[in-house]
């Protein structure tokens, strides 16, 4: 395992890029070869690098990428990305100029939202759009015929406005009663149906839609969780029919290892006691990096064996019980694999009582993140190490 070279800290998280393209690939090959392939970045990516996942995601396959805001967006046009984005959340009428600028697809969610949106527009401009339609998710979205005639109206009517799209998001694509799923894809077709002309891009379908619902992808899906290599849920994980590859792993290297007596304390509270003599050791990582109080009791694997963490988790550090002594520098793996043991986001989530979408998404910025590429280690401006 190779890292450093550009922080100065023992925790690092690695992102396997390879696994992301083959994740892409495979969930492809699955598709039908005319529907589009929309990436999911939003929320850095899932905590994974927005840029590097964004570019990974296009090379295996994808056409356009979603975020939910447009300081997202923004972000990725900064780093370089040139492909279609999509704003999936609400963005404020004042700033659609900025978007118009940069190339960026806005979500409408209400005709009010469209008329003030008109009146900011600079002449010159022209804006992509997509229509949400809240078929039951209950968040953002039109939610009735009349309210989809009147913006879809309001935008033919415009030439500065392009309706590039229109989309619905569905609550339990993930469960396998699908009947609120087939509740909710009924009312999108005949949402659809009411409209003069639908625009080119038509997508419903989250990653679970996409792999277990052939019904509801339409030209185009929107792929997130399972472009990182992880099921949208405990319960339809085994019906996958897509192999999938976890891209996140975790790590960090002692940074002291001692000896406690029988009876020692260890950490806030002198909640933990030595029942006996114990090798213990610490790790640079604690809940300012998402590596949370809650997973107090929770393994990591040391000299490729589960070693639970003892006492309080601090702000910065946490320590384990070791199997042994062992030396500073070794590296403990909290989220992947070393020799024969493997923890998985999955079983964090399961201590977390969570899903598996949360785990990466907490793990903060501080945290450095390095990439594999073609089983090398890059820095974050894809540079060898």
């Amino acid at each position: 395992m190779e890292e450093q070279g550009f922080f100065y800290r023992d925790t690092w998280a690695e992102v396997d890029l390879d696994h992301i393209r083959t994740n892409v690939e495979g969930i492809k090959e699955h598709l039908p070869e005319d529907v589009e392939f929309i990436a999911v970045v939003k929320a850095n990516a899932y905590g994974h690098g927005d840029s590097q996942v964004a570019e990974a995601a296009l090379e295996a396959g994808a056409s356009m990428l979603a975020v939910a805001f447009m300081d997202e967006a923004l972000a990725l046009r900064k780093k370089g990305i040139a492909a279609p984005i999509l704003v999936l959340g609400a963005s404020r009428p004042e700033d659609v100029n900025i978007a118009a600028e940069e190339g960026i697809i806005l979500t409408v969610f209400q005709k009010e939202w469209l008329g003030k949106a008109r009146e900011v527009l600079k002449a010159d401009s022209s804006l992509s759009l997509h229509i949400k339609i809240d078929t039951g998710m209950g968040r953002i979205g039109i939610r009735s015929i009349e309210e989809l005639k009147s913006a879809e109206k309001l935008i033919h009517e415009d030439e500065r406005l392009q309706l590039h799209g229109i989309y619905t998001h569905f609550a339990t694509a993930d469960e396998l009663d699908d009947s609120y799923f087939t509740k909710q894809l009924a009312l999108f077709r005949e949402m659809l149906g009411a409209m003069e002309t639908q625009p080119p891009v038509v997508h419903s379908s989250n990653s679970a839609a996409a792999l277990m619902h052939t019904d509801a992808r339409f030209n185009a899906v929107r792929v997130g969780i399972a472009m990182y290599g992880l099921a949208p849920s405990m319960e339809i994980a085994p019906e996958l029919p897509v192999e999938l590859h976890e891209a996140f792993t975790l790590h960090s290297r002692l940074v002291h290892v001692k000896k406690l007596e029988k009876g020692e304390k260890v950490s806030y509270g002198a909640t933990y006691e030595a029942p006996e003599e114990i090798w213990v050791g610490t790790l640079p990582i604690g809940y300012a990096d998402g590596w949370i109080r809650r997973l107090q009791g929770q393994e990591v694997l040391v000299d490729g064996k589960r070693s639970p963490i003892i006492g309080r988790i601090c702000m910065d550090q946490c320590m384990v019980k070791l199997p042994y002594e062992v030396p500073v520098g070794t590296i403990a793996t909290l989220i992947g694999s070393q020799g024969k043991e493997s923890i998985s986001i999955n079983e964090i989530a399961s201590k977390l009582e969570t899903i598996n979408y949360e785990v990466p998404c907490i793990i903060s910025s501080r945290v450095p993140r390095l990439y594999r590429q073609n089983g090398k280690v890059v820095d974050l401006n894809n540079s060898l190490l």
